[in-house]
C-alpha cells in the first residue's frame, strides 16, 4: 500500500471538489483545476478526499500516490496559490516584466524575450528578483525552470539565474603565483 496514497487530503474551506467520468475538478478562490485520472477510485467525503486503487496492479500501484499528491497541490494552489523566486545575478543582468512578456538582458548581445503563459503572474524588482507565481505547480515550475536555464548560473563568480534558496558551490579561480 501506498504510504503517501492512502492519506487523505483535507478540504480548506472555500475550496469544491466534483468528480465525474474520470476528472476530478477543484474549484477555489484562486481558480479552476481540473485533471484526467484512471487506474484509481477517487471519493470525496465531508471535508477529505481519499484516492484507492481499482486493483493490485503495477499501474495502479504506481498511479495510487501519485494522483494523491496531484490533488493536495490542486488544491493547494486554488487556495494559496504556488510561488518561485529566481535572482538574476551578474554586472548588467536586468529583467522587466513588459506586458505578456518578460524580457532579460543577460550578457548576450541580444535580449531574451520570454512569452508568460497564461495563469502566470510574473514581477521583476531593481534588485535582480523575479516571482512567479500561479495555482498550478507544474506550470509555476517548468516556468522558472526555463528563465533559469537561459543562462545557468556558474561556479567561478556566480554569475547567472539561480533560484532563491538554491546554493551555488563556488570553485577557486586560476592562482596567479608560479
Amino acid at each position: 500500500m501506498s504510504r503517501l496514497g492512502k492519506l487523505p487530503v483535507s478540504i480548506p474551506a472555500g475550496v469544491k471538489i466534483s468528480v465525474n467520468d474520470n476528472v476530478v475538478t477543484v474549484e477555489g478562490p484562486k481558480g479552476k483545476l481540473s485533471q484526467k485520472f484512471d487506474n484509481v477510485d477517487i471519493k470525496v467525503s465531508g471535508s477529505d478526499v481519499e484516492v484507492t486503487r481499482k486493483d493490485d496492479s503495477r499501474a495502479a500501484r504506481a498511479a495510487h500516490g501519485l494522483y494523491r499528491n496531484l490533488i493536495k497541490n490542486m488544491v493547494t494552489g486554488v487556495s494559496t496559490g504556488f510561488t518561485k523566486s529566481l535572482i538574476i545575478n551578474g554586472v548588467g543582468y536586468r529583467a522587466e516584466v513588459q506586458g505578456k512578456t518578460i524580457v532579460m538582458n543577460l550578457g548576450f548581445s541580444t535580449d531574451f524575450i520570454a512569452l508568460i503563459p497564461e495563469g502566470l503572474t510574473v514581477t521583476a524588482d531593481a534588485q535582480g528578483k523575479v516571482t512567479i507565481s500561479g495555482i498550478d505547480k507544474q506550470l509555476v515550475g517548468e516556468f522558472a525552470a526555463e528563465i533559469r536555464s537561459l543562462r545557468k548560473p556558474e561556479p567561478y563568480k556566480g554569475k547567472g539565474i539561480r533560484y532563491e534558496n538554491e546554493y551555488i558551490r563556488r570553485k577557486v579561480g586560476k592562482s596567479g603565483v608560479k
